[in-house]
């Protein structure tokens, strides 16, 4: 599948719009961990738990956008964007989303 953030394919043509697809994760801190990432907070740098664990949930997002596509027929995601909101306290949502298409 191929995913981009622009809106066109350059040396493809599209062939059909499929329509709009997105993929969506919530993802909580882990309380266990937040121990050490309040020291880092103090002292500054990367809390790379929390790097991992956002990496983590964005990559679930596009797999459940990329199978939703495939669903539709699409061999390809054009203007793919990810949004991330607070959802509650300690969690976060990631969404994934873009235009699927048919290209050729």
């Amino acid at each position: 599948m191929i995913i981009v953030t622009t809106e066109s394919l350059p040396g493809l043509n599209i062939k059909e719009l499929k329509g709009f697809v997105k993929g969506s994760t919530v993802q909580s801190k882990f309380s266990g961990k937040d121990l050490m990432t309040g020291l880092k907070t103090i002292v500054g740098g990367e809390i790379k738990e929390y790097t991992v664990m956002l990496n983590d949930a964005r990559e679930k997002s596009i797999e459940r956008m990329k199978e939703e596509a495939t669903v539709m027929g699409a061999n390809a995601i054009i203007g793919m964007r990810l949004v991330t909101s607070t959802v509650m306290q300690g969690a976060s949502e990631i969404i994934a989303y873009g235009t699927a298409v048919w290209a050729e």
